[in-house]
Formats: C-alpha cells, structure tokens, sequence
C-alpha cells in the first residue's frame, strides 16, 4: 500500500479530502493508497440522510463549526483536530472483502500498540468494548473507498451538542452515553498524536507518493461538487407513507408518494452503505400498485445488496409492509 502525502503543509476544508479520494480513484493507477488527515470542527452526513435530522445547525452556526455531505453512505459524525481521519483507496471491487481487510488491517495495527482491538457490526472499531473508529464505504468507477474516524482526543460534548437536536435534557442524556459507548486513544497508548500517526503510516504502507501541483488543482476542481448547496442541502422528500424501521443494512426511511394505491414517487434515505444507485432498483417501483405481492413481483430476481450494503428483497418489504 502506497502512502499520499500533499506538497504543502496546511489544513483544508474537509471537502478537500473527500475529493482526493475521488481523484485518486479516478486517475491514478489500480493500487491500494491511504492517507490520514486532520480538520478544523467539523460534522459530515451521509449521502442519504436529511441534514435537517442529523445536524444541530444552530449550535455549529454559531459555534464556527463546518458542515458537509459525503457521497458514502452511513451515518452523521464530527470530526476536530484530534480526530484523525484514515483514507484508502483500492481496486479491489469485491465489497465484503474490502470492509473486511481494510478493518482487519486497523485492528491490527492498535492491537500490536498493545489495546484489544477488534472489529464490530457493520463498521467500527472497538477498543476494550468502546468504539474508537467508524467507517463508511462506497464505489467511484471500478475502485472501491473507505473513509473513518479514528478517535485520539475529539471533546466528545462538542461531538453531542453538534449531532443532536438542540434539547438540553437530550444533549445530557447523549454525552453520558457517548462517554459509555465511545473512547479516545489518548491515555491508552505511550504515543502521542504525531508519533501514532507515523506508527500508522509505517505499520499499513510500505511506499509514497506525493501528489503533484496538477494534481491539487484537478482535486479543487472535483471539490467544487461537495460545495454545491444543493449537494449539501439535498432535498426533503415529499411524502403520503412514511416508513421508517432498522433491519441489517442500517436506520432506512422509505417515503412515499401514491395516488389512486399507484406509487407516483419513492425515495430511500438513512445510513446504508451506498453499492450502486438505489434510485435504479427503486424506480422499477413505480407506477407499481402499492401492495405486497406487486412490489415483490417488481423486484423479483434483483439482489438489492448490490445496490445497498446487506439490504435484502425481505428486509426491504418488511420497512413498508
């Protein structure tokens, strides 16, 4: 695995990164690449989620805190400077292998710092029972991108108050919890933050490159797509059936919009992982008469996983029946 490294030393915007991760995927030749990376306060929801839900904009308004969408699925999460974020690139395509020996790899990694680490559900990383590390994953051409956190010292009240809704009694309850669910690296390890991340780095590649003045100003150009309000915003679904359930492949919501029993529109949102556009099964739902049987002769012969991370036809007819 090849090491990126940039020809400069200051901290971009957190849209930067995304977007080389999208370059490198799109132009560079079919290895396996990491990269770490640090940002100013900042919170990142996933592609399929309604900001409105998973953002307290009031609070990282006024608080300088920066916010943006990312194009992999998963779920709303903030980052600060000592919360150091992990990039790799591959050419492998297979996705359960690549979620699998990518977070192999980390775990890895911490247990041979001496922590008893391993992997746990869909994506994250446990130290001692507590999660140090999420991940989300998703595809760009024929390369497959993972992308997480790895906690060293985050102000985890700053990360509550960001991702909650502005309710006090809520906000509370919610850093309590965290602090019973999450933990930073920090005082578990002799290192320090730069001294780990060189662990890091000697520990997962073997070789570097650094990226060229070229290749910064192609990465500005993709970056302009993760700053288009419309982008960021999206846009909230209207709807005459809202369903909403947990099942394997995450939180999913499905709204939709019927007229005379015939499906006129229908969206999914929630923090699946994204495999392929859903948007591509889903329209094969419309115009479809909104009982069990005609949804289930519709999608027939489709593995929805293919589309979305462990989403099954069964699971999917469970949310909206």
């Amino acid at each position: 695995m090849r090491y990126v490294s940039y020809p400069f030393s200051e901290i971009k915007r957190l849209s930067f990164y995304l977007a080389t991760e999208e370059f490198l995927a799109l132009h560079y030749p079919p290895e396996d690449y990491f990269f770490m990376w640090q940002v100013q306060p900042t919170v990142i929801f996933g592609r399929n989620q309604l900001i409105e839900n998973e953002v307290n904009l009031d609070y990282v308004r006024a608080n300088g805190i920066e916010y943006y969408r990312r194009k992999s699925g998963g779920g709303c999460v903030y980052a600060d400077f000592s919360n150091i974020m992990f990039s790799y690139i591959t050419a492998s395509f297979h996705k359960d292998f690549v979620f699998s020996s990518y977070l192999s790899r980390i775990v890895d990694m911490l247990n041979s710092l001496g922590l008893h680490a391993e992997a746990s559900g869909r994506n994250d990383i446990l130290v001692d029972g507590l999660k140090v590390s999420g991940n989300a994953f998703y595809r760009v051409n024929d390369r497959s991108i993972v992308h997480g956190t790895m906690l060293f010292d985050t102000d985890l009240e700053i990360m509550v108050r960001a991702i909650t809704p502005d309710n006090e009694k809520l906000v509370s309850k919610g850093i309590a919890s965290v602090r019973n669910r999450v933990m930073n690296l920090k005082g578990h390890i002799q290192l320090n933050m730069e001294q780990f991340k060189e662990y890091v780095r000697s520990h997962l590649t073997e070789s570097a490159i650094v990226l060229t003045d070229s290749d910064i100003q192609a990465i500005e150009t993709i970056e302009k797509t993760y700053l288009d309000p419309d982008f960021i915003y999206g846009k909230n679904p209207h709807y005459t059936i809202l369903r909403k359930k947990h099942v394997s492949a995450g939180l999913l919501e499905v709204s939709l919009v019927l007229k005379n029993n015939i499906v006129k529109q229908i969206s999914l949102l929630g923090d699946y992982f994204v495999i392929a556009d859903p948007d591509i099964f889903l329209k094969k739902l419309i115009q479809v008469p909104f009982t069990k049987a005609d949804f289930t002769h519709a999608l027939v012969g489709l593995d929805l996983s293919e589309y979305v991370y462990n989403l099954t036809l069964n699971d999917f007819l469970e949310i909206i029946f």
